[in-house]
């Protein structure tokens, strides 16, 4: 009979494992030494070992799931059980239940973490919804547009939760992307009617201003065409095929209209440039009429100025009031000279002049006397008093001699 610590094998080949429920049968050895039989079955033994800790390692260091450790589990320690083997069985049996309670630690472990991932996701799933819901009364139709397509991605990458909380907030969110794609689908169909609207109207704007780019009533033209531009800035966009091409329709019936105008006008303000030369000279011609010394050779010699300035046309507009403000100067100084002569000339104008000097006269004689006799009689406030009545008389006589000095007298 041959043994060791954890085994033995007797007379008949039986070979026997010692545990802690005494002695249990292994199996039968007929084909060598007892030796050889319980080497067999060590070396079984150091196999479930060798599983054993491979299986420990896999629980320890990578992810393999709960249920495929307990089939593991079960499988060695059935192994162990049924005893075809021989070593210390007690040993792999707490190492078994060790890997058993480190399982159920990580059934539990994971059970928590997948609770508080479940958690995070429904709040994360949440705020995704409050987004979209608030996104979906935007008019921001591109930003939000291109906000809602990210969140979806973003939705995408989330754990599922149990179907109920997560058809639930689907539904939301679906809902919020529906009503933000309708409402900008009736944006821009709104959009689209209010382009054509504008196309119609520019059309119309464009066949006018092309109708007009021949015209050569240059002020009212000018004018309509004005009005027309504003026309157009109200009247909206259109698509912008069709902004583009009436543009450049307007601006180029436009551009006929005024480059023709402005080559009329530039031939004008040559012209006018030389009339402005030729009143000048008249100007000066008639400012040397002043001082007037001959009354009548110089108004015969004015009318025949202006004649010629009359036949010359128009000169530029900002320098027409200068020119003409000089020749009125000359007039005005014309004008003057003819009324000095009539007053000077005017027997009934000189007579009426005499006349009232000669009332002025008599009336500073009589203060003069009275200031004389009231000094005399002692009565200064008198005297005073009449003194100045004599002073505004006095200022008066003055006047009214230089007037008669005018009608030479």
């Amino acid at each position: 009979m041959s043994s060791d610590p954890w085994g033995r094998v007797d007379e008949t080949g039986t070979v026997y494992v010692r545990t802690a429920d005494g002695e249990q049968v292994v199996g039968s050895w007929q084909a060598g030494s007892p030796e050889e039989a319980l080497a067999y079955f060590e070396r079984k033994y150091e196999g479930i070992v060798v599983e054993i800790g491979l299986l420990e390692r896999r629980v320890k260091t990578t992810d393999l799931s709960a249920k495929d450790a307990t089939t593991a589990i079960e499988h060695l320690r059935t192994q162990v059980d049924e005893h075809h083997a021989v070593g210390d069985l007690d040993a792999l049996r707490k190492r078994l239940d060790a890997l058993v309670a480190a399982v159920d630690s990580r059934r539990e472990e994971r059970k928590v973490q997948k609770a508080k991932q479940t958690d995070e996701a429904k709040r994360a799933k949440e705020a995704l919804v409050a987004e979209a819901e608030e996104l979906a009364q935007s008019e921001q139709w591109r930003s939000a547009g291109e906000r809602l397509r990210a969140l979806v991605d973003t939705w995408k990458g989330l754990p599922r939760l149990d179907r109920k909380s997560d058809d639930e907030l689907w539904h939301r969110f679906s809902h919020a992307r529906s009503a933000f794609s309708k409402r900008r689908k009736a944006h821009f169909a709104s959009l689209d009617a209010q382009r054509e609207e504008a196309r119609k109207a520019k059309e119309k704007l464009v066949a006018e201003a092309e109708s007009l780019s021949g015209s050569t009533d240059w002020g009212a033209t000018a004018a309509r065409y004005r009005d027309l531009m504003t026309q157009w800035k109200a009247a909206g966009r259109a698509q912008r095929e069709a902004e583009d091409e009436l543009w450049n329709r307007f601006r180029g019936a436009q551009d006929v209209f005024f480059a023709a105008r402005s080559e009329v006008f530039a031939e004008r303000d040559a012209e006018q440039g030389e009339n402005l030369k030729l009143k000048e000279e008249l100007a000066v011609e008639a400012e040397r009429l002043v001082p007037v010394q001959d009354l009548k050779a110089a108004r015969a010699a004015f009318r025949a100025i202006n004649e010629r300035w009359e036949a010359i046309g128009h000169v530029p507009r900002d320098a027409r009031p200068k020119v003409e403000g000089r020749m009125h100067a000359v007039e005005r100084a014309l004008q003057e000279a003819e009324e000095s002569e009539w007053r000077r000339t005017n027997p009934e104008a000189r007579a009426r002049a005499a006349g009232l000097t000669g009332q002025l006269q008599a009336a500073v004689d009589k203060l003069r006397a009275q200031i004389d006799t009231a000094r005399a009689s002692g009565n200064n406030a008198r005297a005073d008093k009449l003194a100045k009545e004599l002073e505004g008389r006095q200022a008066l006589l003055d006047q009214a001699l230089k007037g008669l000095e005018e009608f030479g007298g």
